[in-house]
């Protein structure tokens, strides 16, 4: 499933709109990366957007 697991950030649909004005369905995917993450002591390996990883960066939870 295109989902992460820590933010809850999903697919998105829309459609393409080309030069002559057709719509033709469109679904943007997030970026998801598994990750492993010590959480009290455990592994856990986990589906993360990049967006969430770069916040744990930033918030030192992930190394």
């Amino acid at each position: 499933m295109q989902r992460c697991e820590i933010t809850g950030k999903g697919k998105q649909f829309g459609h393409n709109v080309s030069f002559s004005q057709r719509h033709t369905k469109k679904v943007w995917k997030p970026n998801l990366q598994t990750k492993t993450l010590v959480i009290d002591g455990k592994k856990v390996q986990m589906k993360i957007s990049t967006q969430a990883i770069r916040t744990l960066k930033k918030k030192g939870v992930i190394a």
